[in-house]
């Protein structure tokens, strides 16, 4: 069930159906607006965040033999004394429009909070970007524990094609380094000092109005990640540009940025412009190398690789 996070797809309208008293037809139930749904989904999120807890105390004195699964329940009965998730909760508001969704309704920049808690600092000095290549094993599940997705091995992530929560939840996390991974002779790899965290976003980071197996629509996503690894600044295209600087307008959506508004969004793209000329070859010199900062020739403040009036 990787599909469940690993593609991102536009999502279309859902359409729920029932007949009219007169047997005319479907009736069409047009999705519900991102400003509605998203503080809707905020209530959800804090309720959960505050009637449960993680095994924090497992993190804290590791036991035994302890296996360094993330464990969440309520807090009830012997857990009645428990400290609430809340308290260790961090939040980033991502700005959400219809049209990343592939939604009509117009709006633009609806505020989603994201949360997220970083059960245990990975060893890397920096966090990865919401653009970059990330080797992580996770578990996805929905607020009542339904799992609906897992990967318990690591796996390579091209973090801007996941949903929106789960990238800009990585993007908060430390991952572990190159010199902590121990490859196990069957394809699998541990991380000493890998970083684990808890994410929980909003159905507007997710998949909103769509559906997936075992994901109804308008349902909130948390997942329990651990991080292995990443490529600081992974160029997807390979054309010389890190992908992150391919986020022009910097609103962590990479997909809304086409400068020559073909079929590939620019971190996608090798000719950004579509004038012909290669990214990586109105960036580089004669030998090759990447020139800073980027070329522009005519002066028009738009440099080369996307001013397709300069070759």
């Amino acid at each position: 069930m990787r599909y469940g996070i690993f593609v991102f797809l536009a999502l279309a309208f859902t359409f729920f159906s029932c007949k009219n008293d007169d047997d005319s037809g479907v009736v069409e139930v047009p999705p519900k607006l991102l400003s509605e749904v998203s503080p809707e989904d905020d209530a959800k999120i804090k309720e959960f965040l505050n009637t449960h807890f993680y095994n924090y105390e497992d993190f804290e004195t590791p036991p035994e033999g302890f296996d360094q699964k993330i464990v969440i329940d309520t807090i009830a009965g012997e857990n009645a004394d428990k400290t609430p998730m809340m308290e260790f909760a961090q939040s980033v508001t991502v700005n959400v429009s219809s049209s990343h969704l592939g939604l009509s309704a117009g709006e633009e920049d609806v505020p989603h909070k994201l949360y997220y808690i970083e059960v245990k600092q990975g060893g890397a000095e920096k966090s990865p970007t919401y653009a970059d290549s990330t080797l992580i094993s996770y578990r996805g599940a929905l607020l009542n524990g339904t799992l609906f997705d897992q990967n318990q091995d690591y796996v390579w992530f091209e973090l801007p094609s996941s949903v929106r929560g789960f990238a800009n939840g990585v993007a908060q996390l430390r991952t572990g380094t190159s010199d902590q991974l121990v490859e196990n002779g069957d394809g699998t790899f541990d991380i000493a000092n890998s970083g684990k965290g808890i994410l929980i976003m909003p159905s507007g980071l997710g998949y909103f109005n769509g559906t997936r197996e075992l994901i109804p629509s308008y349902s909130v996503l948390l997942f329990m990640v651990d991080l292995g690894i990443y490529v600081e600044d992974t160029d997807w295209d390979n054309d010389g540009i890190p992908s992150i600087d391919e986020d022009l307008n910097g609103n962590g959506f990479m997909f809304d940025d086409n400068t020559d508004e073909d079929t590939s969004a620019n971190f996608r793209d090798i000719d950004d412009d579509g004038d012909g000329v290669l990214t990586r070859n109105e960036i580089s010199d004669d030998n090759g190398n990447i020139i800073l900062p980027y070329p522009d020739t005519d002066n028009d403040g738009i440099p080369d690789y996307l001013d397709p009036d300069t070759k």
